[in-house]
């Protein structure tokens, strides 16, 4: 995928927010997929005071791969890591497999700038790219969600992260945001399934992707407890020791769904028109506003 507008932004910001950029890890080697003109916008309304030769010289300087924006963010280096070097990847290893221990706990931020949905074994991927943080680092992944298959293995859901990325594994989920591309500005928080106590799920028309951003606050064993999907997880507990309660309770369809099946196809169509329309609902996701953004390192 590589870095484009709203994946530079949000950079940009967690620059400003003091996040540690100090060794830094991409997971593949990620390209800038911008112009000149749109970088040296976002720069200056971000307080770098670049010209656009300057800006055009940046993007050329490694054949335009991350590592000059990154270093020009702060960052003391840059390493990437691919299963060929046919980027020129500076670390060579297969995320299919386990991390070797002397990358563990070696890097202040781990960015997946869309890799991580190219590889198989996404769970050791994403492990990987876990214990590769160091305590008290981050972790971004920037990933495919709605109307991109066919692009990698796989399209992820919000759940995915706030299942993994939690205290079970030594991570502070600070945020989960979904945006359309092209990007137009404007992001959107995305509620907890296990807070909202429903799946949360999209029906739009555009490419969207999720950013997951997380902080590393303890080594504990990744996944020794194995994340399940919120709604089960709430069904399990609340039937312990009636386990026929648990069966029919997942099989059962809602109130809500039993009305959507047997309503008249009319009132269907106008309902799918409107979510169509209106995508972003409220009851699971929020503009993620300029005074949200001031804040996304903050603890």
């Amino acid at each position: 995928m590589g870095f484009e507008r709203a994946s530079i932004q949000f950079l940009l910001k967690l620059k400003q927010q003091g996040i540690p950029f100090d060794r830094v890890l991409t997971v593949g080697r990620q390209g800038l997929h911008i112009g000149a003109n749109d970088l040296h916008r976002l720069l200056t309304e971000n307080g770098i005071a670049l010209s656009r030769g300057e800006v055009e010289e940046l993007i050329l300087e490694q054949k335009g791969y991350c590592e000059p924006l990154l270093k020009l963010m702060g960052a003391g280096r840059v390493d990437s890591m691919d299963i060929s070097d046919y980027e020129g990847a500076s670390i060579l290893h297969d995320m299919n497999m386990p991390l070797p221990a002397t990358l563990r706990g070696k890097f202040s931020l781990v960015i997946d700038g869309g890799a991580l949905e190219h590889v198989f074994q996404y769970p050791t991927a994403l492990k990987n790219c876990m214990e590769a943080v160091a305590v008290g680092g981050y972790f971004v992944t920037i990933t495919p969600a709605n109307n991109l298959m066919g692009h990698g293995f796989y399209q992820l859901s919000p759940e995915l992260f706030f299942q993994t990325l939690h205290p079970d594994n030594g991570f502070k989920l600070k945020h989960v945001i979904i945006y359309e591309y092209p990007w137009k500005n404007t992001w959107y928080e995305v509620n907890d399934p296990a807070k909202v106590r429903s799946r949360v799920q999209l029906k739009n028309k555009k490419h969207a992707y999720l950013i997951a951003f997380a902080k590393r606050t303890a080594v504990v064993p990744i996944f020794a407890k194995i994340p399940q999907q919120s709604d089960y997880s709430a069904l399990w507990q609340a039937s312990q020791g009636k386990a026929s309660t648990a069966t029919d309770a997942i099989s059962k369809p809602s109130v809500v769904s039993q009305l959507k099946r047997h309503a008249p196809r009319w009132v269907r169509s106008f309902a799918n028109l409107y979510w169509g329309l209106r995508p972003f609902r409220a009851r699971f996701y929020r503009k993620f506003d300029a005074s949200m953004m001031e804040k996304l390192g903050i603890d």
